[in-house]
C-alpha cells in the first residue's frame, strides 16, 4: 500500500500589482480616488515617473508629501499645446518645474550634437518625448494655461544655467534660464531643503489670499536659490552665513560682459566662472549677483547639506521603487517600462557631494564639495527590503554615490569653515590636509555583505583610485578585489598626459601605473583573475594629437585598447567647458588648445581605438598632421 504524500503546489503565488493610489496622483482619476479637490503642488517633469529615491520628482513629491502637502506628477506632457499642462489643474501654491535628471539637450543630444537613439528616462527607452530646452517650453506652456501661477524651476537643467552659461548647442553665452522661463524662483543644487522653506512660506502666505506670481518677494532670501529683480535697489548688501557671520554681497561680471565675442569677453567670461566655483559652500559662499541688461540674477547662498538623520529620513519615505502602472503598457516601440530603473533598482545610494572636483564634471557645482552621508543603519535596512524583492537574485550592484569611496569630509577643517575657496582636495597635487580613510565605508560594505540572501555587493560607481592610493592601509583595496568586483573594475584615469591631466584637475599618470600594479598584485595573490577597465576622453581642452598619440601609445604597450571612448562634452556647469569656450586656463588666463569641430574630435577618438579597422584612415590622417609618419605602423 503507497502511504500518502503531500506535494506542495509548484504554481507560485501570482503577486499582486502595485495599485495606482499608492503612486502620486498622475491623471484626474486619481485625484478623485484620492478625494482630492486641489492639489497643492503640481510637479512638471520631463522623465517619466518612477517612484523611487535616484528619481527627483519622485524624492521632492514625497519630501513634500510627507510634510502634510498634496503633490501631483505630470510627465512627459506633450508641449504642443496645453491640456496635459491643465490635467490635474490650477495648484493651491505652485507648479514645480524640471526638465529631468539630465540637461534637456544632452538627454536629447551626443557629444557630436547627434540625435539620441534611445532615452533611458522615457517610457520604453524611446526618444522624442521631451522638447529641447525643456524648461523653457514647460515654463511658456503653464503661462498660458494659468496667468500669474508661481512656477519654481529646479534640476539639472536649472541649477547648472542659474547663470549665464556657455550653450555648446548653439555655440553662445545664454543668459541666465531663470530669464528665460520667466520663473518666479530657481533652485539649485539639491533641492530637499530650500523646497520644505519655499511651501512654508506658501503656505502662510495662501492663509491670508491666493498666492499670485506678481507678489512672491517674501521667497526671497532662502538659500539654495536665485530669484530675479528689475530694481538695483532691492539688491542685498550681503547677508550672514551659517556662523553668523556677515558676508559681503559679491556682483559678477555682468551678462553684457561674458557675452562678448571678443577676448574681453571671454576674460570675463573665466572670471565669472572661477567667482561661481569659489562660492559653491553653505558655509564660506556669498551671495552673488549678475546683471543682465536691465534686470539682475540674486544667486543666495547655497543650501546646507543634509545631515545624516535628514538624508536617512529622505531615503526612507514610503517609495514603491517602481516605475508607474501606466508603463506596463507598451510603448509605441513595443517596450515596457523605464529602462533606467534598471540600474538602480538593486543599488544603494551612500552618499552625496564630491571634493574630487574633476575639471569636466560639474557634480561639485551642482551638489557642493561637503560629503553627506547616509547612517549604516538606513542602508541596511534598504539592502534588507531590496532581499525581499521577488525579482532580488542576490546581488547589490552598487554602493555609492558620485564617488563611491568618499564617505566623508576632506579634512576636518570643512565641517567648521567649509571647502577651501582657493585650492583642490584633491587635483594635480592632493591637498596637504586631506584624510584618505576608508574605514568607515569598509565597515559598511562587510555589514551589508553578511546580510541573509545577500550573495555579493559590488562597487559599480566611480571608484577614485588615487584617493585610494593615498590610504596607507591597504585592507580596503584587497577586500575591494576579494569581494566587491564582478571580474572587472571600471576606473577612469582619463588620458596619460599630465599636461592634459593637471587641466582635468586629475591626478598624474603615474599614480594610476602604481594603482594598476597594485591591483595586478593584490588579484594574483588572491588568485582572481580581474580586469581593469580604464575610462578615456579624447579632445578635452588641452589635448592636442600628439597627447591624443600619447595614449594612444600607452594603450598599445599595455594590450588594453578601449571598446568606448568618451568625447569630451562642453555642458553648462564645468570648468572644461569654461575652457572650452575660452580656449583659457580660467586660473592663470593664459592661453590653451582646444579641439573644436569634427574633425579634429574624430582625429583624437580614432587614435585612441586605433586598432578598429574603420579607423585606420583616420589615424594615418592623424599622424601625418602630427608630423609622426614613423607610427603609421605602430598603431594597427
Amino acid at each position: 500500500m503507497k502511504s500518502k504524500t503531500c506535494h506542495k503546489s509548484n504554481k507560485t503565488k501570482k503577486k499582486e500589482p502595485f495599485k495606482r493610489n499608492m503612486f502620486l496622483p498622475t491623471q484626474p482619476s486619481d485625484l478623485i480616488e484620492l478625494g482630492i479637490k486641489q492639489l497643492d503642488f503640481v510637479f512638471v517633469s520631463g522623465d517619466a515617473y518612477v517612484d523611487h529615491p535616484s528619481f527627483a520628482a519622485a524624492l521632492l513629491g514625497r519630501v513634500l508629501q510627507n510634510k502634510g502637502y498634496s503633490v501631483g506628477i505630470i510627465t512627459q506632457p506633450d508641449w504642443n499645446n496645453t491640456y496635459d499642462f491643465t490635467k490635474l489643474g490650477r495648484p493651491r501654491l505652485a507648479f514645480l518645474v524640471s526638465a529631468g535628471a539630465m540637461d534637456s539637450m544632452v538627454a536629447n543630444y551626443t557629444a557630436n550634437n547627434k540625435p539620441r537613439s534611445q532615452d533611458a528616462y522615457s517610457h520604453g527607452g524611446e526618444v522624442g518625448h521631451r522638447p529641447d530646452r525643456a524648461l523653457i517650453t514647460y515654463c511658456s506652456k503653464i503661462r498660458q494655461a494659468y496667468k500669474g501661477v508661481p512656477i519654481i524651476i529646479g534640476g539639472i537643467e536649472a541649477s547648472l544655467r542659474r547663470t549665464a552659461h556657455y550653450d555648446y548647442w548653439s555655440n553662445t553665452v545664454r543668459r541666465s534660464i531663470l530669464l528665460d522661463t520667466k520663473a518666479d524662483i530657481l533652485i539649485y543644487g539639491m533641492g530637499e531643503r530650500p523646497l520644505i522653506q519655499i511651501a512654508q512660506k506658501l503656505a502662510e502666505k495662501a492663509k491670508e489670499k491666493k498666492v499670485e506670481s506678481k507678489d512672491l518677494t517674501f521667497l526671497r532670501g532662502i538659500q539654495g536659490t536665485c530669484w530675479r529683480t528689475g530694481k538695483e535697489s532691492e539688491l542685498p548688501s550681503g547677508s550672514y552665513n551659517s556662523k553668523n557671520v556677515w558676508q559681503e554681497s559679491l556682483r559678477l561680471p555682468s551678462f553684457a560682459e561674458v557675452s562678448k565675442t571678443t577676448t574681453e569677453g571671454r576674460i570675463a567670461f573665466a572670471k565669472s566662472y572661477l567667482i561661481q566655483e569659489a562660492n559653491t559652500d553653505a558655509i564660506s559662499a556669498h551671495i552673488l549677483i549678475e546683471q543682465s541688461e536691465d534686470r539682475f540674477v540674486v544667486q543666495e547662498t547655497p543650501a546646507l547639506p543634509l545631515q545624516t538623520d535628514e538624508f536617512d529620513s529622505v531615503f526612507e519615505l514610503p517609495f514603491t521603487r517602481r516605475w508607474h502602472p501606466d508603463y506596463e503598457k507598451p510603448a509605441s516601440n513595443g517596450k515596457t517600462g523605464v529602462p533606467a530603473l534598471s540600474e538602480v533598482k538593486f543599488s544603494l545610494v551612500s552618499c552625496r557631494g564630491c571634493f574630487g572636483a574633476c575639471a569636466f564634471c560639474a557634480i561639485a557645482f551642482h551638489q557642493g564639495k561637503r560629503i553627506q552621508c547616509r547612517s549604516h543603519e538606513s542602508l541596511i535596512k534598504e539592502a534588507i527590503s531590496l532581499t525581499k524583492e521577488s525579482d532580488f537574485k542576490g546581488y547589490i550592484h552598487d554602493v555609492g554615490g558620485p564617488t563611491a569611496n568618499f564617505r566623508q569630509d576632506a579634512c576636518a577643517k570643512q565641517k567648521k569653515v567649509g571647502s577651501c575657496t582657493n585650492k583642490s582636495c584633491l587635483g594635480a597635487i592632493p591637498c596637504p590636509n586631506l584624510e584618505a580613510d576608508h574605514k568607515d565605508y569598509l565597515t559598511l560594505l562587510r555589514k551589508l555583505r553578511a546580510l541573509p540572501k545577500v550573495k555579493k555587493v559590488f562597487i559599480r560607481s566611480g571608484i577614485r583610485f588615487d584617493y585610494l592610493m593615498l590610504d596607507k592601509n591597504k585592507t580596503f583595496f584587497r577586500e575591494l578585489c576579494e569581494h566587491h568586483i564582478s571580474g572587472q573594475l571600471k576606473v577612469a584615469p582619463e588620458h596619460v598626459s599630465d599636461k592634459v591631466l593637471n587641466l582635468m584637475q586629475k591626478s598624474n599618470h603615474k599614480i594610476y601605473q602604481n594603482f594598476a600594479s597594485e591591483y595586478a598584485k593584490i588579484n594574483k595573490e588572491l588568485g582572481k583573475k580581474q580586469y581593469l577597465v580604464p575610462y578615456y576622453i579624447a579632445g578635452h581642452p588641452g589635448a592636442d594629437l600628439n597627447a591624443a598619440i600619447e595614449v594612444a601609445l600607452y594603450l598599445k604597450q599595455t594590450g588594453f585598447v578601449p571598446d568606448q571612448v568618451q568625447d569630451f562634452y562642453p555642458t553648462p556647469g564645468s570648468l572644461a567647458t569654461c575652457m572650452y569656450y575660452t580656449e583659457l586656463n580660467p586660473h592663470n588666463l593664459e592661453p590653451i588648445y582646444v579641439p573644436k569641430g569634427t574633425r579634429q574630435r574624430k582625429l583624437q577618438r580614432a587614435l585612441l581605438q586605433f586598432n578598429k579597422p574603420e579607423n585606420q584612415n583616420l589615424v594615418k590622417e592623424a599622424l601625418l598632421e602630427a608630423g609622426r609618419p614613423d607610427l603609421i605602423n605602430v598603431l594597427k
